[in-house]
């Protein structure tokens, strides 16, 4: 079996679970069409109905710089659509160009965000609750292997490795990742009050009556991590992110942030800071939408890729902006932005107790 067959296989029936007389969307590009095929082909087998939507080079820029006030604030029927009566949603990305994005017209995101807000209110609503299952995955591209200033050969491996693919069952590594993250989950549902602690991070919050999720490779894979959404006005200390972090095809790097009962209340990066000073006054964007632990030790380094970055075994994330509705979580916002530092000199405390140190959980 090749790597991309064991992809898609892991795919439908791990992590999407699809079932006969389900109606899926395939999102992607056409750069990501050998998965996109195995997908389609695997879940056709299953009684699946599979529908796909295919980006081509620049199709977001061409949009946002041609369309009219009008057409910019009509949401798309197809998504729209697909959000309202759709079982399940795969996102593969396969970037053609990270930096494509770069130079649209800031108010002409705006615009179009705005437009598509109910359906995405829709779409958190439906995934919370469970009736739309969703999944993002990565494929190797051209673009994404520079991004993480890798060869396009070493880059599929990374994926590939980040996904257990290597393994004779990938299914079963992530069944098993499953019941070792379920253990963190089951102690962390059990305390009040969580301290990250480390060189340039001090911050505490409560997570009391918030629901902590065991993030396995179903809603993204690869997975590996465990989170919640804190107490909003909660949130108080000094917090430091050493890792890159890329928004909206923007790279913001070194960001430190001061928080006082749960409103960040002063900020600086030393790469970015620009950005970041415009990114605060977006609503809901100065309170937390989320905290997390990584938990993938078969990734080490950052690619300035989010998907794969705040999965990191021994690393602590942060998400500025909306918070996910299943953990409780109560901040509403149209950005989530993820925020990550290392933890391999750190440590985390639960209601005053260390359970954490240096990039590893304790006695777990």
């Amino acid at each position: 079996m090749t790597f991309v067959e064991k992809y898609a296989k892991l795919l439908v029936h791990y992590s999407l679970d699809l079932k006969k007389g389900e109606k899926l969307l395939i999102r992607s590009t056409f750069l990501a069409e050998p998965l996109v095929r195995e997908v389609f082909r695997e879940a056709t087998k299953c009684g699946v109905e599979v529908d796909v939507d295919m980006d081509f080079r620049e199709k977001y820029k061409i949009f946002l710089n041609e369309a009219s006030d009008e057409l910019l604030k009509k949401p798309s029927y197809l998504y729209e659509l697909a959000v309202n009566k759709f079982d399940a949603f795969l996102t593969i990305r396969a970037p053609y160009n990270l930096m494509e994005n770069i130079s649209i017209d800031k108010e002409k995101i705006k615009k179009r965000k705005e437009a598509l807000r109910p359906i995405q209110s829709h779409y958190n609503k439906r995934t919370s609750e469970g009736s739309l299952k969703r999944t993002l995955c990565q494929w190797p591209t051209q673009a994404a292997a520079q991004m993480a200033k890798m060869s396009l050969e070493d880059y599929e491996k990374f994926v590939f490795n980040a996904c257990h693919l290597f393994a004779e069952d990938p299914a079963k590594e992530w069944e098993k990742i499953r019941a070792s993250q379920q253990q963190i989950v089951d102690l962390l549902n059990q305390k009040d009050k969580i301290q990250y602690k480390s060189e340039k991070t001090d911050i505490e919050f409560s997570v009391k009556d918030r629901v902590w999720i065991n993030s396995d490779g179903r809603n993204n894979m690869p997975s590996g991590e465990v989170f919640t959404g804190p107490v909003e006005d909660s949130v108080n200390g000094v917090v430091h992110f050493d890792y890159p972090s890329v928004f909206m095809g923007h790279p913001v790097q070194g960001i430190t942030l001061w928080v006082e009962n749960g409103i960040v209340k002063k900020w600086n990066a030393v790469k970015g800071e620009k950005l970041l000073n415009e990114i605060m006054e977006i609503k809901g964007a100065r309170m937390f939408g989320e905290v997390a632990i990584g938990t993938n030790y078969n990734i080490q380094e950052p690619t300035a890729n989010i998907l794969f970055d705040e999965k990191i075994g021994g690393t602590i994330h942060m998400a500025l902006g909306q918070s996910y509705f299943n953990t409780g979580g109560r901040n509403e916002s149209s950005i989530h932005w993820d925020m990550i530092s290392s933890m391999r000199k750190g440590q985390i405390l639960a209601d005053g107790e260390k359970i954490y140190e240096n990039g590893h959980f304790l006695d777990l």
